[in-house]
């Protein structure tokens, strides 16, 4: 009998939204906010994760060290056009990011934003339910599996789509908590 592995790609949904997550700015510095940046690099994008060394300073800054000194305007550029709310301010050969305090009008605006990442997250997750649903009762119709085995599958698929459900409420409630939080 076939199986529909749903762990794999429901992990791959939450490991998602925990790289999305990464990117909201929640007052303190991490290397995350600017690592997907693209900076046109001799003509191709590339992300400045492959360009510098990306360090935290301190709670409120971080470091860009290019590995190519000519690619601090480059990368000064970039991060102006990424608006992220932060304005780079260049040091000789590395530039540092100061994040200012967030206004608590801006941490509810990111709480919604988490929000709906969160909601994505629970669709796709139905959606692969949904998926897996469908090819055991296709099994059952052709005659693959029996009535009880496609009712086990279900309860499993369900199991399996609830924990993952849950893992993501509280991945978006941790996550709100740290945008709500002051230094």
């Amino acid at each position: 009998m076939a199986t529909f592995d749903v762990k794999t790609p429901m992990q791959k949904v939450i490991d998602h939204m925990n790289g999305e997550f990464l990117g909201i700015r929640t007052g303190r510095a991490h290397p995350g906010l600017v690592g997907d940046v693209k900076a046109d690099y001799y003509g191709t994008p590339t992300p400045l994760k492959q360009m510098a060394t990306v360090s935290v300073l301190d709670a409120r800054t971080l470091q860009i060290t290019p590995y190519d000194q000519t690619a601090v305007k480059t990368i000064e550029k970039a991060i102006l056009a990424a608006n992220i709310g932060v304005t780079p301010v260049v040091d000789g050969k590395v530039i540092r990011l100061s994040m200012p305090e967030l206004t608590g009008e801006r941490r509810k605006e990111l709480c919604k934003y988490v929000s709906k990442l969160g909601e994505e997250a629970k669709i796709a997750l139905r959606n692969l339910r949904r998926d897996a649903n469908d090819f055991y009762k296709k099994a059952e119709d052709a005659g693959e599996i029996s009535e009880d085995q496609l009712k086990t599958e279900l309860d499993v698929v369900q199991k399996e789509t609830d924990s993952f459900v849950s893992k993501v409420d509280e991945l978006v409630k941790e996550k709100e908590k740290e945008v709500m939080e002051n230094i």
